[in-house]
C-alpha cells in the first residue's frame, strides 16, 4: 500500500525478472493506463486465473507502467484469515486518500469512516459507502490520476467487493483505473462492469524463454521435460527446477515422474518447510494465519521469534518463502505457500498460532475473537455468545455476509441444539441477505436433519422458502411454511425478527403472483390486518387489479415521498413490487434502496429495471438482462436468472427475433413450467402473439392470445393483463373480429382500469381508438379517440406502444386518403422503430408509407439514399461538428445544414444526432 503521493517505480513484489509473454493482456491494461492518463475515463478489469499463473505478476507490471506514467498507485491485498472484516480490503486501498475525506458531504464522510472504523456509530449501508468512496475517489482523482490495484478478490470481504463493483459502474468518467486478480473459483460480484478476463497459461516459447531466465544453466532435455510439467504455469517454471538434484539439473540422471500443479505444487512448498527450523515455522505459521491487512500484527511473529529473530529472518528470506515487506510483515512468495504452511502444522501447533495473535489484538477486534474461536479446544457458551453479538453488530453495518460467518462460528461454538439452531438460522437469513445464497441452502439443509426450537420457527420457515424461492426456484413451501409463520408472528404480537412480518408477507404475495396458487390468495387475505399499509397497497395492486388496483399509482408515489432512504428490506421491496405491478418504478423509487447493497436487493432492483427499459424504449439495454442473469446463475440465485431471461424475451419479441425467442423459451420455459410460474409462461405465450404480431400473422396472434383471456373478460389470476390487452384488441381488429375487440374495451372502461395507473390509462385509450368504426360517419369519433390517446399523460414514456398507435392510426388514415396526416403519423412510428431496431414494425411502416405513394426509399436497406452533399454533413455530424462548424466547412451557412439535417434523419431512421454514427455504419 502507498500513500497518496506516492507512485510506485518498481516491482512491488519479489525480485525477479522482467515479465514474459502476456502481450494481450499487456496491451489491454496499457490501454486502460492510457485513458486514465489521457482523461478519456476510467476502466475495471478482472484478471482471472488459476493460482501461479502470473496474476500478482501481472499486477505489479501494472503498478510499474502506472508509476512511470504519474498515476498514484493503491494496492492491497484480499486474505482467507481476513474474509470476516468488513470493508477491510477496502480500508486498505482507501487509507492513504483519507487526508481528503473533508471535501465530502458531511453525511458521505461519516458513513465512510464508520465503515472502516475511524469513528463510532453504524453506516447507512453499501450504497451510502460506495458514494462516499467515488467522491473520494474523484478528489484524489483531480490531482493526479490514479490506479487501484487488488490482488486475490476471491479472498476479499463481501462488503469491500460490494463496494468495488459499485465504483467499477461509476468510473468511466474519472481518470481512474481499477485492477482485480481473482481465481476461477472465486466468488464473482453481481452487477460486475466487465467480463473477467482469463490469464491462460504461457504458450511454449514463452515457457521457455521465462525458463531460461530463472533456470539458465538447465540441460536441454531437462528443460524440455520441466516445460512440458509445468504446462505453462509461471510458478511451476520456477519451482520444479528448485527440487531437482545436481545430477538432474545436469541431464545426467532420468528426471522424476511428472508431477502435476495444485496440491502436488503445494507439497513442494511442504517439502522445503520441512527443511526449516521448528522456530522458523512457527513464524511463518504466524504469518500464514495472520493475514495481511492489519498494522498491528507485525509484532506477532517478531515476538514468535523470541531472542533469534534476526537468524530467523535470515532463513526465511534465504528459502525463498518469504521475504520482510515495507510495512514490517512477512509477505509470502504466493498463496501456495501459506496453504502449505497452514496444511503442514498440526492441530496443536496451529491453535498454539492462533493463541498468541489473538493476544495481540485489542478485545472487541473481530479477529481476535475469530483467532479464539480456532484456538478453543471447546464448545463454549461465553465465546459462542460473543461471535454472535460480533456477527450482529457486522450485520448492522451492512456486513450480512461476514456476519453470517461468525454466526455460523457461533453455532459450532455453542454448547446446546436449541442454541446451535438459533444461531444456525440466524446465519441462514444473514448470508441470504448478502448474497452467499448457496451457503443459506447449505445452512437450512443443516437445520432441517434437527429439532428447531418454537421461538425460531418462523424464521427458520422464511429461510427455507428463501432458498427455495431463489436457488431452488420450488413455490410450494411458501404456501405450506409462510402462513403458518405469519399466523405465529401475529399471535405472539413480538416483533423479535425486525420487519420478519413483512418480508414472510412480501415472499408470500410474490410466490401468488408468480404462480397463481389459490392457497396464497387465502392466505394473504386472512393476514392483511397484521401488516403495514405498504404490504396493503401492495396486495392491492396484484390481487385482481381489474377490481382492486384502482388508485395504486397514485397512492405508491405518495408512499414513496414520504419515506425516507434506508428502509428496512421488506417495506422497500414491497414498495418495489407494487411500482411493478403498475409499470410505475422510476428514479423516485431508487433512492429507498440507497443504503442497501444486499445482493438480493440489488438483483430486485436490476430487474425492475430490466423491464422498465423494455416499456420505456431503453433497448439498447437489452443485453443487461443476459449480462444480470449470469451473473445471478453464478451466485445461485437461479429464479433471478430465470426471470432477467425472461425479461430479454420481451426485447427479442419486440424485435420480431423469432429464432432468438425459441431459443430462450426452450431454457426457461421447461423450468418455469416445473414451478408453476404462470407469471413466466403466460408472459411468454404473450410474447409470442407480439412476435406474430411483428410479422403480420394476425390470426396467430390472436389465437394464442384467446389463451390467456377471453373477448370481454379479464380474468383474475392475470395480474399483469394489461400488457397483452392491447395486444389482444390489435389482433382482434386486424384479422377481422371487430365485436371482439369491442367487447375487451367495454369490459376494460367498466372496470375503470384507467384509474389504475398512466400506463392502463395510455393502454385503455390507445386500444379504444383502435376499435373505431369505419364508417364515414364515424371519423370525427375516430380521430377524438386517438387524439385522446396522444393524450394521455406520460404517453411519450411508452416508446414500442406509442410507436404501434401511430402506425395503427397512419394506416387507418391512408385508408381514407389522407396521407400527408398517415405520412407524419408513419415516419414517426418509423423512426421510433429504427431506433429500438424493431426491423419487422419498420417494414410496416414502409409498406404503409408506399400505399400511400410516401416511399421512405429503394436499396438494400429499404431506405431512401441520400445526396451526396446529406451525405457529407451526417459524416460530419458523426464526428461531433456542430451545424456552425460543418457550414464553415463546407462553405453553407448553419441554416442550410439544419435544412439538410432535416431530411437526413428520417432517410436514416433516427431521430438524434448522437445516432448518426451507428446509423451510417449500419448502411
Amino acid at each position: 500500500m502507498v500513500t497518496e503521493d506516492t507512485a510506485v517505480t518498481g516491482n512491488t513484489g519479489f525480485d525477479g525478472p522482467r515479465l514474459v509473454g502476456r502481450q494481450r493482456e499487456r496491451l489491454l491494461l496499457e490501454r486502460a493506463l492510457q485513458g486514465a492518463r489521457s482523461g478519456s475515463g476510467g476502466s475495471a478489469t478482472v484478471l482471472r486465473g488459476d493460482a501461479g499463473i502470473g496474476k500478482t505478476a501481472l499486477l505489479d507490471w501494472t503498478a510499474a507502467r502506472a508509476a512511470e506514467a504519474g498515476l498514484t498507485v493503491l494496492r492491497a491485498v484480499g486474505a482467507e484469515a481476513e474474509m470476516a472484516t468488513a470493508f477491510g480490503v477496502l480500508d486498505q486501498v482507501l487509507r492513504p486518500l483519507l487526508g481528503g475525506s473533508r471535501a465530502l458531504p458531511e453525511h458521505q464522510r461519516a458513513a465512510l469512516e464508520s465503515a472502516l472504523g475511524i469513528r463510532e456509530g453504524l453506516p447507512p449501508g453499501g450504497f451510502t459507502v460506495g458514494a462516499a468512496a467515488l467522491g473520494l475517489l474523484a478528489e484524489a482523482a483531480r490531482r493526479r490520476p490514479l490506479a487501484i490495484l487488488v490482488d486475490d478478490l476471491h479472498c476479499v470481504d463481501s462488503s469491500s467487493r460490494a463496494v468495488f463493483a459499485f465504483l467499477g459502474q461509476r468510473i468511466c468518467d474519472l481518470p481512474l483505473v481499477m485492477v482485480f486478480t481473482t481465481r476461477p473459483d472465486g466468488s464473482a460480484l453481481e452487477g460486475w462492469p466487465t467480463h473477467p478476463v482469463d490469464v491462460d497459461a504461457l504458450s511454449g516459447d514463452d515457457a521457455c524463454a521465462l525458463l531460461r531466465q530463472w533456470h539458465p544453466g538447465l540441460a536441454g532435455i531437462t528443460a524440455a521435460r520441466v516445460v512440458d510439467e509445468a504446462a505453462g504455469n509461471p510458478l511451476a517454471l520456477a519451482e520444479l527446477p528448485r527440487q531437482l538434484g545436481r545430477e538432474h539439473r545436469r541431464g545426467t540422471v532420468p528426471l522424476p515422474e511428472r508431477l502435476p500443479l495444485g496440491q502436488r505444487l503445494e507439497q513442494l512448498f511442504a517439502q522445503r518447510l520441512e527443511s526449516l527450523s521448528a522456530e522458523t515455522t512457527r513464524v511463518l505459521l504466524a504469518a500464514a494465519l495472520g493475514g495481511d491487512g492489519s498494522a498491528g500484527q507485525p509484532g506477532t511473529w517478531w515476538r514468535t521469534a523470541g531472542a533469534r529473530a534476526e537468524q530467523v529472518l535470515d532463513g526465511i528470506e534465504t528459502s525463498g518463502l518469504a521475504r520482510l515487506d515495507h510495512a514490517g510483515r512477512l509477505a509470502f512468495r504466493h498463496p501456495l505457500v501459506r496453504s502449505a504452511v497452514i496444511a503442514s502444522a498440526s492441530e496443536e501447533e496451529r491453535r498454539a498460532a492462533h493463541r498468541a495473535l489473538a493476544e495481540d489484538l485489542p478485545e472487541g477486534d473481530v479477529r481476535r475473537l475469530l483467532h479464539e474461536a480456532s484456538a478453543a479446544e471447546a464448545p463454549g457458551e461465553r465465546l459462542a455468545a460473543r461471535l454472535q453479538e460480533a456477527g450482529s453488530r457486522l450485520a448492522l453495518r451492512g456486513g450480512d455476509a461476514e456476519g453470517a460467518l461468525l454466526l455460523d462460528r457461533a453455532a459450532a461454538h455453542s454448547t446446546d441444539p436449541d442454541s446451535r439452531a438459533r444461531r444456525l438460522t440466524l446465519a441462514a437469513v444473514m448470508s441470504a441477505r448478502g448474497g452467499r445464497l448457496p451457503y443459506t441452502a447449505r445452512l437450512v439443509e443443516e437445520l432441517k436433519r434437527g429439532p428447531v426450537p418454537a421461538d425460531i420457527a418462523p424464521l427458520f420457515a422464511y429461510a427455507v422458502v428463501y432458498v427455495d424461492q431463489s436457488h431452488h426456484v420450488d413455490f410450494d413451501s411458501s404456501f405450506t411454511l409462510l402462513p403458518q409463520a405469519l399466523a405465529g408472528l401475529a399471535a405472539s404480537g413480538a416483533q423479535p425478527f425486525g420487519d420478519l412480518v413483512e418480508q414472510a408477507f412480501f415472499k408470500l404475495l410474490l410466490a401468488t403472483a408468480y404462480t397463481g396458487d389459490p392457497r396464497g390468495r387465502r392466505a394473504l387475505e386472512a393476514h392483511l390486518e397484521h401488516v403495514s399499509p405498504a404490504a396493503r397497497l401492495c396486495h392491492r395492486a396484484w390481487a385482481d387489479p381489474p377490481r382492486t388496483a384502482h388508485g395504486v399509482e397514485s397512492e405508491l408515489r405518495a408512499m414513496s415521498e414520504r419515506m425516507a432512504t434506508g428502509q428496512e428490506a421488506g417495506h422497500s421491496w414491497l414498495l418495489l413490487w407494487t411500482a411493478c405491478a403498475v409499470d410505475g418504478a422510476d428514479s423516485g423509487l431508487w433512492r429507498l434502496f440507497a443504503g442497501q447493497h444486499a445482493f438480493a436487493t440489488q438483483g430486485s432492483v436490476a430487474k425492475a429495471k430490466c423491464h422498465r427499459h423494455f416499456l420505456r424504449g431503453r433497448w439498447d439495454a437489452a443485453q443487461d438482462c443476459l449480462r444480470e442473469a449470469d451473473a445471478a446463475e453464478e451466485l445461485g440465485y437461479h429464479c433471478n436468472a430465470l426471470l432477467f431471461r425472461h425479461y430479454h424475451a420481451h426485447f427479442l419479441a419486440g424485435r420480431g427475433d423469432e429464432e432468438g425467442l425459441r431459443e430462450i423459451r426452450a431454457r426457461i420455459e421447461p423450468v418455469a413450467t416445473k414451478a408453476g410460474m404462470r407469471f413466466v409462461t403466460d408472459h411468454l405465450a404473450h410474447l409470442g402473439a407480439l412476435a406474430a404480431l411483428a410479422h403480420g400473422r394476425y390470426e396467430e396472434a390472436y389465437g394464442r392470445l384467446r389463451r390467456l383471456m377471453a373477448p370481454g373478460e379479464l380474468p383474475l389470476g392475470l395480474p399483469w393483463f394489461h400488457l397483452p390487452f392491447f395486444d389482444f384488441v390489435l389482433a382482434a381488429v386486424r384479422c377481422g373480429r371487430p365485436a371482439e375487440a369491442v367487447a375487451h374495451v367495454a369490459a376494460a372502461r367498466a372496470a375503470r382500469i384507467d384509474e389504475i395507473s398512466e400506463h392502463h390509462a395510455f393502454l385503455l385509450a390507445a386500444a379504444h381508438a383502435l376499435t373505431a368504426g369505419p364508417r364515414e360517419d364515424q371519423v370525427v369519433e375516430a380521430d377524438a379517440r386517438y387524439a385522446a390517446a396522444y393524450a394521455v399523460p406520460g404517453a411519450g414514456r411508452w416508446v414500442f406502444e406509442l410507436a404501434r398507435l401511430r402506425l395503427a392510426h397512419g394506416s387507418w388514415l391512408r385508408r381514407r386518403g389522407r396521407r400527408g396526416e398517415a405520412e407524419d403519423a408513419l415516419r414517426a412510428a418509423y423512426h421510433s422503430f429504427r431506433e429500438l431496431r424493431a426491423d419487422p414494425w419498420a417494414e410496416q411502416c414502409r409498406e404503409e408509407l408506399r400505399a400511400a405513394g410516401r416511399p421512405v426509399g429503394g436499396g438494400a436497406a429499404g431506405r431512401e439514399p441520400l445526396t451526396p452533399q446529406e451525405l457529407r454533413i451526417a459524416r460530419l455530424v458523426a464526428t461531433g461538428l456542430t451545424n456552425k462548424e460543418i457550414g464553415a466547412a463546407l462553405g453553407v451557412s448553419p441554416r442550410t445544414v439544419a435544412g439538410h439535417l432535416y431530411k437526413v434523419f428520417p432517410k436514416l431512421g433516427i431521430t438524434s444526432r448522437a445516432a448518426v454514427a451507428r446509423a451510417l455504419a449500419d448502411a
